[in-house]
């Protein structure tokens, strides 16, 4: 039962992070050459929230677990 949640989470940051490159290409081609850095740059912003927002909900995340006095240490 301890491989489950590291199977689906690393399924789901794989699937995100397809999704993201596939997305951020996309639109990367179907720009012109004046308007590719303005997509290069939303998708560099975009990865970086993405990732801000991950470190937040798992500090935030453990933070709540810890005050609500859960056992957090590994086996």
């Amino acid at each position: 039962m301890d491989w489950v949640p590291v199977v689906f989470v690393t399924f789901k940051v794989l699937a995100l992070g397809v999704a993201m490159f596939f997305a951020i290409k996309w639109h990367f081609d179907q720009s012109d050459k004046g308007e590719r850095r303005a997509v290069l740059r939303t998708g560099g912003n975009m990865v970086a929230v993405f990732a801000l927002a991950l470190i937040g909900v798992g500090l935030f995340a453990f933070g709540l677990s810890s005050w609500l006095g859960l056992d957090l240490s590994l086996p």
